[in-house]
Order: C-alpha cells, then sequence, then structure tokens
C-alpha cells in the first residue's frame, strides 16, 4: 500500500464526499471513476421544470439580462 499526501481542505473534502459505507480511498476511486464517464451520459437527467429553468437562465445570461 502506498500513502499520499494531501493538504487538510482536500482531505476534508473527500472526508465529506464519503457514503456511509465508504473509507477516504473508496472515494477516491469512485470520483475518478465518475470523472471518466462520458459527458453525454447525464443528458435527459433534469426534470422538465429544472430544464426550463435552466433554459430561461441561459437565455438571460446570453441576452445580458440578470439571472432573476
Amino acid at each position: 500500500m502506498e500513502s499520499i499526501d494531501l493538504e487538510d481542505d482536500v482531505y476534508e473534502r473527500l472526508r465529506r464526499s464519503k457514503r456511509n459505507d465508504e473509507t477516504v480511498s473508496d472515494v477516491v476511486d469512485r470520483l475518478c471513476d465518475e470523472s471518466s464517464r462520458d459527458w453525454r451520459d447525464g443528458f435527459g437527467t433534469l426534470s422538465e421544470s429544472d430544464a426550463a429553468e435552466l433554459e430561461r437562465i441561459v437565455t438571460g445570461l446570453r441576452d445580458g439580462r440578470p439571472e432573476n
């Protein structure tokens, strides 16, 4: 087994990301696995209302309007 040095704040972020049954090593493994997924895999996961809200915000930003 090898060890790695982490800044305290990075370790705390990993620790907060832990699920109940995970070790910090499990978290790192899960996050590395998730980061290699195809970015298109998440398409279609928003509810219709969330998608509409996101579209409204993006359109407003493109048009130079504030988000509200």
